[in-house]
């Protein structure tokens, strides 16, 4: 048996890293928290907004909202008597376009 000519693969990130990095790939992974994000990539959104663009009920819409705020994706405001998201991560605009372009491609 001959030996592996590959080089040898190094990650640069640590455990914990990658475990939180995981986390925000769950926290992506329903449509309606995609669909959330799309929303909020035109900027900032009261929770009405959202729950009005997608289509849900407002104890759906909180519990994903919740997610995404765990997990780092989203950032939340309280202005009188409602709350405000954005985006926390802006490079997920980038992400999604890659994504979609991809996906037109196959």
């Amino acid at each position: 048996m001959s030996e592996c000519s590959c080089s040898e693969a190094v990650c640069s990130s640590t455990v914990k890293e990658v475990e939180a990095l995981a986390g925000v790939f769950k926290a992506l992974g329903h449509p309606v928290r995609l669909m959330m994000v799309e929303m909020l990539m035109d900027g900032e959104r009261c929770v009405c907004e959202l729950q009005s663009g997608s289509g849900r009920d407002m104890s759906t819409i909180s519990s994903h909202l919740n997610v995404l705020k765990q997990h780092g994706v989203v950032v939340c405001e309280q202005r009188g008597k409602n709350v405000y998201y954005a985006l926390a991560c802006p490079c997920l605009e980038n992400v999604f376009s890659c994504l979609k372009g991809s996906i037109a491609r196959r």
